[in-house]
């Protein structure tokens, strides 16, 4: 319950940096800010200063700006009062910007956030440094069974490990362990990219994540359950397993699972992949059972942080792109709130730096929904100033008004339907588990 809590907490404050994103570029740009509130419900505490109303109100689920003139409605007779400090008396650029400072604001927080989660000490987890196969002309050279022990006589501790330790320098010296003798093996620099494409590491059928939300959860699968057989034809690696799965010519695939002493049968319906490939999932990532702590420099921090904020944005848009042209995969892609509660749950489990990736996603995502240019959100409104500064006026009140309620009737069924979603996958996870 306390994790809960404090999670609602931590996206209430995402919420209110947003909306401080609002007040600081308002306030730049002359705009008489009237309230200014973390939180929503009835003020708990409130102060004023400057003409504006600062209060901690008591829902702490976000925040909101009231802007002088803010409202079309309100517009006429705030520019008649005081039009130096109105909203709508400002230039159509200025206000678009103002509206986009909410959401930058959230891109700088997930950018901070993925950073600082990188400067702490990481809990990661990596695949044993053991070949499966090689491919092409590795062949010859390496041999399944091979244990990867060093890189330039770095002790590697993973197969991952490995791959960073060899892509550090152009020429390497590998020392692998074979038959109880160990042996070297020297990759000159125009051959290193080829050898890490064609090595595959030793991959058993163990599970060791399993997502949230997706067919493999609903259907009650765990972390560490062994699969044994796709569909009746037994497997005994990762690769042939997911051939196996990807290649079914049925919507779902029937899974021979074994879970301690126990065996049973799941049937799992296979998902689109909407983050850039055609193949289908389950939703299930390999065990990995190498276990370690790695700590990162401010530098090396500052690069993987970045990389992984253009990485995350990147890969959203794409699926959203992906998800435009497949609307009928849109129930198995939308969460609501229990969703991120139960997401919350399995990041505070992995760690703090864990939790804040999430926090750090959830603030990105935020960022990327409200850019939509969905008339009631930030999209909306810089659509239609960016209208404005091009036929030179204002998009007519009336046609606003009947554009944001649309927005919101789009918006309340979004979030049902996500409400509904969520529901639905919880008990169909509740039933296979029972």
């Amino acid at each position: 319950m306390l994790n809960i809590l404090l999670m609602l907490i931590a996206f209430g404050l995402i919420i209110a940096i947003h909306e401080a994103g609002h007040f600081l570029v308002a306030r730049a740009f002359g705009v008489g800010i009237e309230k200014f509130s973390i939180g929503f419900g009835k003020p708990l505490w409130e102060i004023e200063r400057g003409g504006t109303k600062y209060r901690i109100s008591a829902i702490p689920l976000g925040g909101y700006v009231k802007m002088h003139g803010e409202n079309p409605d309100e517009a006429e007779d705030a520019e008649a009062n005081d039009p130096e400090r109105s909203f709508q008396s400002k230039a159509w650029w200025k206000k678009a910007l103002i509206v986009f400072a909410g959401p930058f604001a959230n891109l700088i927080l997930g950018l901070l956030l993925f950073i600082i989660a990188f400067a702490l000490p990481q809990r990661m987890e990596d695949l044993a440094p053991v070949i499966h196969q090689a491919d092409g002309k590795w062949a010859e050279v390496f041999v399944p069974g091979d244990s990867l022990i060093a890189v330039n006589g770095n002790p590697v501790s993973g197969f991952n490990t490995f791959l960073i330790e060899l892509s550090k320098n152009s020429d390497n010296e590998i020392s692998l362990l074979r038959d109880g003798a160990i042996n070297t093996i020297s990759v000159p620099s125009t051959e290193r990219d080829s050898l890490m494409r064609s090595l595959q590491p030793e991959l058993t059928t163990r599970i060791g994540e399993v997502f949230s939300g997706m067919p493999a959860w609903r259907a009650g699968l765990k972390e560490g359950d062994l699969i044994l057989a796709v569909d009746g034809v037994a497997v005994s690696d990762w690769y042939d397993m997911r051939r196996r799965i990807i290649a079914s010519d049925s919507t779902h695939v029937l899974l021979d699972v074994q879970r301690g002493d126990e065996r049973f049968q799941r049937g799992i319906e296979l998902q689109d992949n909407l983050t850039g490939s055609d193949e289908r999932m389950i939703g299930i990532m390999q065990y990995l059972p190498v276990k370690e702590t790695i700590r990162y420099s401010p530098i090396e921090a500052l690069h993987y942080g970045s990389l992984s904020t253009v990485s995350f944005i990147t890969m959203q848009y794409s699926g959203l792109f992906r998800l435009a042209k497949r609307p009928s995969e849109l129930k198995n892609n939308v969460g609501g709130a229990v969703m991120l509660v139960s997401m919350s749950q399995d990041a505070g489990r992995r760690g703090f730096s864990s939790m804040l990736l999430f926090l750090a996603s959830i603030s990105l995502i935020l960022m990327i929904m409200n850019l939509l240019p969905i008339p009631i959100l930030d999209g909306g409104h810089i659509m239609f100033y960016t209208i404005e500064g091009i036929i030179g006026r204002p998009v007519p009140l009336k046609v606003q008004g009947i554009a944001q309620r649309v927005g919101l009737v789009l918006l309340i069924w979004l979030m049902l339907f996500a409400f509904y979603a969520d529901i639905s996958r919880l008990f169909s996870r509740f039933v296979s588990l029972r």
